[in-house]
């Protein structure tokens, strides 16, 4: 079974508005990116050759300079190309997928791409015509924005259409080219009310691949409803006589593609309730409801083998989550799809999408928000960076059995915390025994140690590793003094962890101002030891610094190509552990963050301001020092997600803009309608700190904005800080400012 790669190169459609995804992710402006991608072993791509982008006006003025060099490349590394000429978009502006001419227009379009590279074998015309015809015709969620079954069907028959003409054209110039049709695929669930609701969708699911294989005829579960939708018989028999059966099915999986249906709509948030115009029901993934999972992706695959008897490929698999579940997403697709190969099915392959990340999917790509889901690559960074799914995937196509020690959680999807509901109990049979998580050989280094486990950051690690299902050792300051080399040494050949993450330490600027011995021996002392310790044993290491270590007279923020002058204790302390531990360690990942705010302590500046307004009491807060403040979760999160990776050096990790703790606090306290009167800016003299602080201490980074922007991170805070109020917070307005 081969490993192939895909690049996501949509380009859609929102009113007049374009959006493209190879313009967010840098590659249209990246040849070098080829190199990355032959690097992880994959047999063949699918690559874009886009109808929009190479002729968006006539086709004789078609610009072919991008896609001469890009495939000339992929061919010279030994990469199959499978071309794409349309991804989810519909043609140029002088067309659209309700437009007769559109399958006539691709075809031409196709007959000039063969002419061109007559040695491409693998086509893809259209991406998924089933998922763009619902999104485009019956959602209008795309261009042509249009919302009835009438609509749907249109593009769908003219997408289909599409394909067989292009295909012919293809063929007439090379009579082996393959056609490998991607469809999203998935399976919908349902009460017993809903039968005939989910039946549709289940026939409906199939459709495209029926048209191109010819089998709808008259006596198809969904003849008459095609009819209803102002389908002729005519066009459908069309089908029949110019069968173009897919040369490999291509499948198309996502955590989001098996439904649960049911009409109980006071049982599901709101965000899930819709229908159909006759029913009114909650859609919702099965993950987030079923207290079994379903077969999954395996099951699928049996399905579209039965049901074609064609050489069928994963064509798409990709998850929206934290790395680790990433790999675990990854690995039960592969081991899936090798257990369905065994049992007699012909699947070729598997392809992780999407290599370089995609954006804004969380909103169907209907606008530019910047959310990005990170793929093999991660493209935040100056130059492309690999993350652990490159690694995974050349231990993959090698044939090698993955290794990393993450592996042996289950993903998120399998977990008692993913529901949002009261779990739909079923009965059918338990999960095939390839979705379980296999058991390591050496399974005590699956684990992190956590050091200072005790502190806020550290406290923060441990919860958010059980929340992510990292298996992890919580050690307390007085568990562990990282001071004491035995000591370290004995954790680690007790625990022996995979990676040691240290919170320990004296984080208090004032505090260490006031005690520079004790500061010294936790920050500088405490994180060489375990940097020591750690390159002994080849362990990889994570450990925190400050902003603490600039002075502040730069005036703009700093980023790690800075030379550090600390103004005070700990600012000194941090500079001498980055020195030691970059020194001891090559493997030791040094994140210096700033101003930590979250949810779970009460010492925050955050959550004691808002607190104190909550209860009408005056608050002052420094407004003369600028800082860029740092939402402990998203920290932590990436952290983790850097060190899965294997990161390693000097990293600035914020929520990026630069702020004073007024203005930061007086945006929180907004976010959740509370009356800001009482909060009074002042100097931060006036506060009556004992250590001398920069003025001026905001973080950037030349390596890459990691974290989501503040303003996100504010509003998320928000949410959950008060959630945990035990009486909800009622916004004051016009009352008096309480002495405090």
């Amino acid at each position: 079974m081969e490993l192939w790669g895909g690049l996501e190169c949509t380009v859609n459609r929102v009113e007049d508005q374009y959006f493209s995804q190879m313009e967010r992710n840098g590659h249209a402006m990246r040849p070098d990116d080829l190199e990355r991608f032959a690097s992880l072993g994959i047999r063949a791509i699918r690559y874009p050759v886009l109808w929009e982008r190479t002729a968006p006006g006539a086709l004789e003025h078609a610009q072919w300079a991008w896609s001469d060099a890009r495939l000339n490349g992929l061919r010279q590394l030994g990469v199959s190309p499978i071309v794409g000429l349309v991804h989810h978009g519909s043609g140029p502006q002088h067309t659209s997928l309700v437009d007769p001419g559109f399958a006539t227009g691709l075809a031409a379009f196709a007959a000039e791409v063969a002419r061109r590279y007559p040695w491409v074998e693998r086509y893809t015309p259209v991406n998924e015509p089933l998922t763009t015809a619902r999104f485009s015709g019956l959602y209008g969620v795309w261009y042509p924005h249009a919302r009835s079954d009438r609509s749907f069907v249109r593009a769908l028959l003219h997408q289909c259409r599409a394909v067989v003409l292009s295909m012919q054209a293809i063929r007439s110039v090379n009579p082996r080219a393959q056609l490998v049709q991607t469809e999203d695929l998935g399976k919908t669930y349902s009460t017993p009310a809903l039968r005939s609701v989910c039946e549709f969708y289940n026939h409906r699911r199939w459709l495209s691949w029926d048209l191109l294989c010819g089998k709808v005829d008259r006596d198809h579960a969904l003849w008459d409803y095609l009819m209803r939708s102002g389908a002729t018989p005519a066009e459908l028999l069309w089908f029949q006589e110019h069968r173009c059966p897919p040369d490999i099915l291509g499948i198309n999986y996502y955590i989001t593609g098996e439904r649960w249906l049911d009409e109980h709509l006071e049982r599901y948030p709101a965000r899930y309730h819709g229908g159909n115009g006759e029913h009114r029901f909650a859609d919702i993934e099965t993950p987030r409801a079923f207290a079994v999972p379903t077969p999954g992706v395996g099951a699928l695959l049996q399905e579209a083998w039965d049901r074609y008897r064609l050489p069928i490929a994963v064509t798409e698999a990709h998850i929206d989550a934290h790395r680790e579940d990433q790999l675990r997403w990854l690995v039960e697709i592969w081991r899936a799809a090798q257990s369905v190969r065994q049992g007699g099915a012909d699947v070729r392959a598997v392809t992780v999408w999407a290599l370089l990340g995609s954006y804004d999917w969380n909103s169907l790509v209907t606008c530019c928000k910047g959310y990005y889901e990170p793929g093999p690559f991660d493209v935040r960074s100056a130059v492309p960076r690999p993350t652990a799914l490159a690694r995974l995937m050349q231990e993959l196509s090698a044939g090698g059995a993955p290794s990393h020690p993450v592996l042996d959680g289950p993903g998120w999807w399998r977990r008692p915390g993913r529901f949002l509901c009261e779990p739909v109990v079923r009965q059918h049979e338990p999960p095939p025994l390839h979705l379980q998580p296999e058991p390591r050989r050496d399974a005590h280094r699956s684990a992190i140690l956590v050091t200072g486990a005790d502190g806020r950051l550290g406290s923060a690690f441990v919860r958010l590793c059980a929340q992510r299902s990292l298996a992890c050792h919580a050690m307390s300051r007085a568990a562990l003094d990282i001071t004491d080399v035995q000591a370290v040494e004995a954790a680690v050949a007790r625990y022996r962890p995979w990676a040691i993450v240290n919170a320990a330490g004296m984080p208090d600027v004032d505090r260490a101002e006031a005690d520079p011995k004790a500061c010294e021996a936790a920050n500088a002392v405490g994180a060489a030891v375990v940097a020591r310790v750690c390159a002994a044993a080849d362990i990889p290491l994570l450990t925190f610094s400050s902003e603490m270590v600039f002075d502040g007279r730069l005036g703009r923020p700093y980023v790690e190509t800075d030379v550090p002058a600390p103004l005070n204790t700990l600012g000194r302390s941090k500079v001498e552990a980055e020195r030691a531990v970059l020194g001891e360690h090559a493997r030791a990942l040094v994140v210096r963050t700033s101003a930590l705010f979250g949810p779970w302590d009460g010492r925050n500046v955050l959550v004691r301001g808002l607190q104190a307004l909550a209860r009408g009491e005056v608050f002052r807060v420094a407004d003369d020092v600028t800082v860029s403040p740092t939402y402990v979760p998203d920290l932590v999160h990436t952290c983790l997600d850097l060190l899965i990776d294997g990161e390693a050096g000097l990293w600035h990790l914020t929520n990026g803009q630069p702020v004073t703790w007024w203005q930061c606090l007086r945006r929180a306290a907004q976010r959740g309608g509370l009356d800001t009167a009482c909060l009074q800016p002042c100097c931060a003299a006036e506060l009556a700190p004992n250590a001398p602080v920069p003025s001026y201490s905001a973080l950037s980074s030349v390596k890459a904005v990691m974290l989501p922007p503040l303003e996100d991170a504010l509003n998320r805070f928000w949410d959950l800080w008060a959630a945990q109020q035990d009486d909800r917070i009622e916004a004051r307005s016009g009352a008096g400012c309480a002495a405090r």
